[in-house]
């Protein structure tokens, strides 16, 4: 298309204006980014336009891991621009969370002059090869070497992260090329992105297997968020759910025919012990969810998933199918209509195993089940929660707070700290209708800690619960379990939260005891806008049972 951009009676524009007049095609309301000379012509033709809201953040890593959090919840293409060199590698750190997350973005960065360019220069800002740095933490890495082939670039780095299975895609454009001019393309539109195809012979067999399964389960992971029709109709027969923690919601967690993501729990393992087949769809079946890979899963056990890679891996699977959940389960769901005879007791025993966990964690939080209740209460159904890796999200957040629908939890699936703030804005900034909830811990707040004026000036609705406890508490608790109670570099030194909050005008709640729970969080979700309520963990105590890592899975005894 022509596009209104002839405002000017002109037939030319620069690289810059004809990038951001493409993003908008993409569907892009919203970038984050630091600006740069470097970045500067791409920037300027955004504001100029007036199509896309720029978020300026704080630091390269903040605005990919802002980019990645809307996506995440938008189910869109998150678009981060950085600049070169130290610039680019700043962002690294977020870039490897979107890549384990699988999440569908658009790196910019700039790039020195091509007259200077990979000649050894010591010129500023250039880091020698940069592109493989960016090849290494990126689904794919893309450098554009002319004007004329600027766009046809940027048009593929976006199809390539959208298609699935996705992941971030990083651009870098010469500053000369951003700013230089060309003309008006016929044609602006967006890539196609092609749904993958299957092989309906497979998933025929797989119905085959299936038909005769009287206690069969469905294991969800993040690639399966677009698939929650499908797996209500499965669920219909009789099917029941666990999820990863990246699949939570794709069943509403209130749903009497899931596990949630309760997977590695003692009551869940027995009870996938009576379960007689297993589907895996779009899960990595990841190491910390698994108890390394040991944890019993139920056999036989199927796989969908977009990966062809996902074949067997970490799990030896009976077959495999390789294509879009949705489609798949689509399919299969109507080959097994009024063929499969479910065990009247599936169901039962299901929830009971649910409810045994459930109480399990609970007895586990001591003093903070409280604090749990009073957020389930006051978050209603229409939320996003978002979490930073702090034992709170490993211990309850990843778990306990219901969820209801497959786009509404984001979590550092990397399990890198201070990222889950970034993350936070990112989501509320998706869309302001919903509040976005924030679990963080002090540790992984002061990471990133600047982030929070990016959050009050774009008035972000978002309320960020942090988690006080002034040291790196899992790290002190795996110390105390394994290194015989020696505690080296774990206490931190905090600002008094109350005074920095008042100096970004952002709103600030104390909890020092769990009885004001209930009205400061109600307090908190009535506002609009960034909201900031502490919990102060020295003054409430300790859990009930010491988090020190992800649970493990001991050994069997070898039989003389």
């Amino acid at each position: 298309m022509f596009l209104e951009a002839l405002h000017d009676m002109s037939n030319k524009t620069t690289v810059g204006e004809l990038i951001a007049a493409f993003l908008e095609q993409c569907g892009v309301k919203t970038a984050f980014g630091v600006i740069s000379i470097h970045n500067m012509p791409i920037l300027d033709a955004i504001h100029n336009r007036g199509k896309i809201r720029y978020v300026g953040a704080r630091g390269e890593a903040g605005a990919v891991n802002m980019a990645d959090g809307l996506a995440r919840v938008s189910g869109g293409l998150g678009v981060a621009f950085t600049s070169t060199g130290t610039a680019a590698g700043n962002a690294a750190g977020a870039m490897v969370e979107a890549l384990t997350a699988g999440t569908a973005l658009l790196h910019v960065t700039g790039q020195i002059e091509t007259e200077y360019l990979d000649k050894d220069l010591a010129y500023i800002h250039e880091a020698p090869d940069q592109l493989s740095m960016l090849q290494s933490i990126s689904k794919a890495a893309y450098r554009v070497r002319s004007v004329e082939t600027a766009l046809p670039t940027i048009r593929e780095a976006v199809r390539v992260a959208q298609t699935a299975p996705s992941g971030p895609v990083s651009v870098e454009i010469p500053i000369d090329i951003q700013a230089a001019e060309i003309e008006w393309p016929a044609d602006l539109s967006a890539p196609h992105i092609t749904t993958l195809t299957h092989c309906s012979q497979r998933v025929a067999r797989l119905a085959e297997q299936l038909a005769n399964a009287k206690r069969p389960l469905l294991w969800l992971g993040g690639g399966a968020r677009h698939a929650a029709e499908a797996v209500e109709r499965l669920v219909a027969l009789g099917f029941g759910v666990v999820t990863s923690v990246q699949g939570r919601g794709v069943l509403p967690e209130d749903h009497p025919a899931t596990l949630g993501a309760f997977n590695v729990h003692p009551a869940v393992e027995s009870f996938y012990k009576t379960c007689d087949a297993l589907v895996v769809v779009g899960s990595r079946l990841r190491g910390n969810e698994t108890l390394k890979y040991k944890l019993a899963l139920p056999q036989p056990l199927y796989r969908i998933d977009a990966d062809a890679l996902a074949d067997n891996r970490g799990y030896r699977n009976e077959m495999f199918v390789h294509g879009d959940a949705s489609a798949v389960l689509e399919e299969l769901a109507t080959l097994l209509e009024g063929r499969v005879k479910v065990d009247p007791a599936f169901a039962q025993d299901l929830a009971a195993a649910r409810e045994s966990a459930v109480a399990d964690v609970g007895k586990g939080l001591g003093p903070y089940k409280r604090l749990v209740d009073a957020l389930q209460e006051a978050v209603g159904r229409d939320y996003n929660w978002v979490r930073d890796v702090t034992i709170s999200n490993s211990t309850w957040g990843n778990r306990m707070l219901k969820i209801f629908s497959p786009r509404a939890g984001v979590h550092a699936l990397g399990g890198g700290i201070g990222q889950g703030m970034q993350m936070g804005i990112g989501a509320a900034l998706a869309s302001s209708a919903a509040k976005t909830v924030c679990l963080v811990g002090d540790g992984g707040l002061m990471v990133n800690v600047g982030e929070l004026a990016t959050a009050v000036q774009e008035n972000a609705n978002v309320m960020i619960v942090l988690m006080n406890d002034q040291c790196y508490g899992v790290i002190r608790n795996i110390q105390d379990a394994q290194y015989g109670g020696r505690r080296c570099y774990v206490d931190l030194h905090q600002p008094d939260f109350a005074q920095f909050c008042d100096s970004l005008k952002l709103t600030h709640y104390r909890i020092k005891s769990l009885d004001q729970a209930d009205a400061i969080i109600r307090e908190g979700m009535a506002k609009t806008g960034p909201v900031l309520v502490e919990v102060d963990m020295l003054s409430v105590g300790s859990f009930a049972t010491a988090f020190a890592g992800p649970p493990v899975k001991e050994e069997e005894p070898e039989h003389a």
